[in-house]
């Protein structure tokens, strides 16, 4: 079926239905933002019939309901209760501006082109426009909102228009008489009859192609759909900021009654508390997104339909799949937020609580922030049983899969889904293993390559680091506990940066998380560039610590490595052994071993032993 009609309108007939508001706005439009230059190109540009591009409108009446409001300028004369016959998607800011200008009576608010606000009257100069019609933006002129011209910082009137008898006199035509000009030309006819020749050539030059002007219009049909409806509008709005779903859901939603926007970022003036504002109490949940809260409510709606499916004996494809995919988002009704939205909000905390179990406290340390939204669904689906040992735990592996397997990064809706439904299947059945767990995989040569901080591997190992007790060299106390108390914390070389350059280091080997760990500002200030064998005493000899050897390799330790490798300056051995000890700290969050790749390392046997000993403990 073919969804849209090409056809022509004439520009009269367009400017007269958005006065009347049978043309009016989806209410995710964004508003009106043309400069004064560009008002001036588009009247000369239909002034001298140049074409000026095609709109795109949307039949009302259909299945795609949005909020909609008249264009700007209109909203104190279309009736509240009107209701649109069609909506503009493309051509908002040609259509604002062309009735503003041509339709209406008052200034027009509009911008310098350097964004200061200006209210302007716009004019054709009569005789400019006669006499040379080859250069009509010469003879384009705006006004104040007086209708006047003035200079010497606006001491000096230049131009006085501000009544229609100085209009005719000086021969300046108002834009906004455009389409009406019979009450002008009759003062014109009383005041100046000597210039109605010279009026009557500008009507035939610049009047007529304005009343008889043509815009192509691509129309689409009110059956269709309303992911199509968005998708096309952000095609042909390729100049603005992309509409979220949030927003188009929220267009939609209006439609019904229901203020989304409200409901998510609270208002004073309705007494709303904010959804969001109560989420982002926990530091686990500050800044999240409008959108993550939608796919959630996306994978627990989606997931009741496909069970209804399946209870009702249908099989294939006419089973309704679980989705966290845009197209179903824009799909949900009111009935579903409303159904689900308490209840998500309850489980997006627990999902904090869960976090915070796997020691994570803050937003920024999540390795990945979308796979918090499976993970809020799944426990408002479990509710308490969340935290029973045989659930966490899985739900655990899950995660640290996801992590680890680096698996949660780039469009990832399929996967949410897949989690989502798998996870609650394996809740049930030890057997239905999730395909994340089933395929996340950590190779030991990826610690050579995890550099970035901003990763999700390196975030993540770092976390399992921290979560073993590392305890900072020079305070003491766990890295954590200090992070707490504001103390300043970074993640430091162990070998220094100047001792690795000195020996010609290659710099992807000291570069890597393999030495790296987190330590205070005090305690990377001991290490003053020198090796391990002479930064570790000095450490040792402060006063606030004052550690024995034994004591003092403990909290060395403490952060998954060698303490004796590192007294002996060790680089390269010291690498390969923590590898080995980071390994394991992966391997019991992911509960499977850490594959090593044949011949990537000279330590092949010795990986090999350790393979052995890590399959023998899970039982693989």
């Amino acid at each position: 079926m073919t969804t849209f009609a090409s056809t022509k309108e004439s520009l009269k007939d367009l400017l007269r239905d958005i006065k009347k508001g049978k043309i009016q706005l989806p209410d995710f439009q964004r508003g009106w933002v043309w400069d004064d230059d560009h008002i001036r190109d588009l009247l000369v540009s239909v002034g001298r019939s140049f074409p000026i591009g095609a709109v795109m409108l949307l039949e009302a009446g259909g299945e795609v309901r949005f909020e909609t409001r008249p264009v700007e300028g209109l909203e104190d004369r279309v009736p509240t209760d009107q209701e649109p016959d069609k909506l503009i998607l493309d051509g908002q800011q040609r259509l604002t501006t062309l009735t503003q200008a041509v339709s209406l009576d008052g200034p027009v608010r509009t911008r310098t082109s350097k964004g200061k606000r200006i209210r302007r009257h716009y004019y054709f100069d009569i005789k400019k426009a006669v006499e040379e019609p080859e250069a009509l933006d010469e003879a384009v002129l705006a006004v104040d909102e007086n209708r006047q011209l003035r200079g010497n910082f606006g001491r000096d009137v230049l131009l006085d228009l501000s009544t229609t008898d100085l209009e005719c006199r000086q021969l300046y035509f108002p834009c906004s008489s455009i389409m009406r000009s019979d009450a002008w030309m009759t003062t014109l006819f009383r005041v100046a009859p000597d210039q109605l020749g010279t009026f009557l050539e500008f009507q035939n030059r610049v009047l007529l192609p304005f009343r008889e002007y043509q815009i192509p219009v691509i129309q689409l049909k009110k059956e269709t759909a309303k992911e199509a409806v968005c998708l096309v509008f952000e095609k042909v709005n390729t100049g603005g900021v992309q509409l979220t779903v949030f927003e188009l859901v929220t267009a939609s939603y209006a439609a019904e009654g229901y203020n989304l926007r409200d409901d998510w970022f609270g208002s004073k003036a309705r007494s709303v508390d904010s959804r969001k504002e109560r989420l982002e109490v926990d530091p686990l949940l500050k800044g999240v997104e409008a959108t993550e809260f939608l796919q959630g409510i996306s994978l627990l709606y989606t997931h009741e339909l496909r069970l209804a499916d399946i209870e009702a004996g249908k099989v294939g494809k006419q089973v309704r799949p679980v989705s966290a995919k845009r197209a179903d988002i824009l799909k949900l009704p009111r009935s579903a937020w409303e159904l689900w939205a308490k209840g998500l909000e309850t489980g997006f905390r627990n999902a904090a609580r869960f976090l915070r179990k796997e020691c994570f406290y803050r937003r920024r340390e999540l390795p990945y922030t979308t796979q918090l939204v499976p993970l809020a669904a799944v426990v408002t689906r479990l509710e308490d049983r969340w935290l029973e040992p045989r659930i966490y735990d899985k739900l655990a592996r899950w995660f640290w899969s996801g992590v680890l397997g680096e698996l949660y990064g780039g469009a990832v809706e399929t996967r949410m889904a897949n989690d989502y439904e798998e996870l609650l299947a394996w809740f049930e059945d030890d057997d239905a293993l999730p395909r994340t767990v089933r395929d996340a995989n950590f190779q030991p040569e990826r610690f050579d390559t995890l550099r970035s901080r901003l990763s999700a591997a390196y975030k993540g190992i770092n976390v399992l680091v921290l979560r073993e007790g590392a305890r900072d060299w020079f305070w003491k106390a766990s890295v954590q506990e200090l992070d707490a108390d504001g103390i300043t914390l970074d993640i430091h070389h162990i070998f220094p940066l100047a001792w690795c350059k000195k020996r010609r280091v290659p710099w992807g080997r000291y570069q890597s998380i393999l030495n790296k760990t987190p330590i205070s500002y005090k305690a990377n200030r001991k290490l003053g560039g020198q090796a391990p064998s002479r930064y570790l005493p000095r450490i040792q000899a402060e006063k606030q610590v004052a550690l024995d050897d034994e004591q003092m390799d403990q909290l060395v330790g403490s952060h998954a490595l060698s303490p004796s490798l590192l007294r002996r300056d060790a680089f390269d051995d010291f690498l390969e052994d923590r590898r080995q000890r980071l390994s394991r700290l992966v391997e019991r969050a992911m509960g499977k071993p850490v594959i090593q790749v044949a011949g990537a390392t000279d330590h092949d046997g010795e990986d090999q032993i350790a393979l052995d000993s890590v399959r023998s403990r899970l039982g693989a």
